[in-house]
């Protein structure tokens, strides 16, 4: 019987990543040693203490489920955190807790957009913005950017590309792939160009916490108390395998975030409620910073090992754990564009990096991102490996 995929189904690529981890898995698989740059997720685990709560709570039996909106110790912990880190005051009601940041992403496109509505995207981003606007039949607005703008969106592109079915624009700050971060400024005149056509401000803060040279990422809600903001225990905290997020509304969006939740996915994974209640405390927190400075020193040590290979990255990344960078230099008739390059450097030199077809369209056959989740160590051999492939 032949069955009819959904287009919604079918307009959803996949990641290209996924088949350069494939291609790597099957490599180490064979014996090759593989240095793995692709994947976004750093080498850390889960800190003890996290794990401890999580043990816990499943020994005390905490396994049934919680209300939609999440454990309302964790909502008032997460409210406590944006009082105690960024001096904002936000009612425990307004956040939502998620299954991971995706969860988040889906009950935002869900609640903002519908068919014939659009959403205002950077290119290059994060791949899946599109994906879930285009899952609940909303369309993109993308407004291609580069160096000269930081690759983030600014008032200036919301003046020129905004129109009338455009209803929200998102930003990511620090920015996957190419880690960079909105400063106050800038997020003052984004808030206000958006207001001024009547839209809403999205704004992904999933790597605050990730930020480096003494930068402090401002969260948008110092700003526009309008906001929606995404946030996860994933990247900062360290729980990526628990998929747990977070999401701040407007209060007058409660009820809708309730419902959607309700239907969507019930409620967020409980054991991992409870383990990162301990997410906040001080132990954890020093944990995290040392992660934080051990990722700084990895950007350290990369970013000029890959220039000096010809790779060509502008902007000196103040967050995330990501570099982006322009690789035309090093193209040529035998290495076209960037996935190419990603397949040869996985069989030349047994280095898996993400081609930038995965972030978009704009330039994205000359773009490719490194991912420094490895120790340092091993991005050193990886830049070694690659500058004896591309001689």
């Amino acid at each position: 019987m032949k069955r009819t995929l959904a287009n919604r189904a079918a307009e959803i690529a996949p990641f290209h990543v996924m088949d350069i981890l494939a291609q790597a898995k099957q490599l180490e698989a064979q014996g090759r040693d593989v240095v793995h740059m692709e994947v976004g997720e750093p080498d850390f685990e889960t800190p003890q203490p996290i794990i401890d709560a999580g043990i816990k709570a499943l020994k005390a039996g905490k396994t049934h489920y919680t209300p939609a909106l999440g454990l309302p110790e964790l909502r008032q912990a997460i409210a406590d955190w944006y009082q105690s880190h960024y001096q904002v005051n936000i009612a425990a009601k307004r956040i939502v807790v998620t299954p991971g940041a995706s969860g988040a992403l889906l009950l935002v496109m869900g609640a903002l957009l519908e068919q014939g509505k659009k959403i205002m995207l950077a290119d290059p981003g994060y791949p899946c913005n599109r994906h879930f606007a285009r899952f609940v039949e909303g369309q993109i607005n993308s407004v291609a950017v580069d160096a000269d703008c930081h690759y983030q969106l600014n008032a200036g592109h919301v003046e020129q590309y905004w129109d009338e079915t455009t209803t929200a624009a998102l930003v990511a700050s620090p920015s996957n792939p190419t880690g960079t971060v909105l400063n106050r400024d800038e997020l003052i005149a984004l808030s206000a160009a958006v207001k001024a056509r009547q839209g809403t401000l999205v704004v992904d803060e999933i790597y605050h916490g990730l930020t480096y040279d003494g930068f402090e990422a401002p969260t948008a809600l110092s700003i526009d108390d309008d906001a929606f903001v995404i946030n996860s225990f994933s990247k900062f905290f360290g729980m990526t395998g628990w998929r747990l997020g977070w999401l701040v509304v407007p209060e007058e969006f409660e009820p809708v975030m309730d419902r959607l939740a309700q239907n969507l996915f019930l409620a967020a994974p409980t054991m991992s409620q409870y383990a990162a209640l301990q997410a906040f405390k001080t132990d954890t927190l020093a944990i995290l910073e040392q992660r934080r400075q051990i990722l700084e020193h990895r950007r350290n040590a990369l970013l000029p090992a890959l220039r000096d290979l010809g790779f060509v990255i502008p902007n000196t990344p103040q967050g995330a754990f990501y570099l982006y960078a322009d690789c035309s230099d090093i193209l040529n008739e035998h290495i076209p564009d960037s996935m190419a390059l990603s397949r040869y450097l996985l069989q030349e030199a047994g280095v898996a990096i993400t081609p930038g077809l995965d972030f978009g369209c704009y330039r994205a056959g000359q773009h490719c991102r490194f991912a420094y989740t490895t120790d340092e160590a091993r991005l050193l051999v990886a830049a070694e490996r690659i500058g004896r492939a591309l001689r």
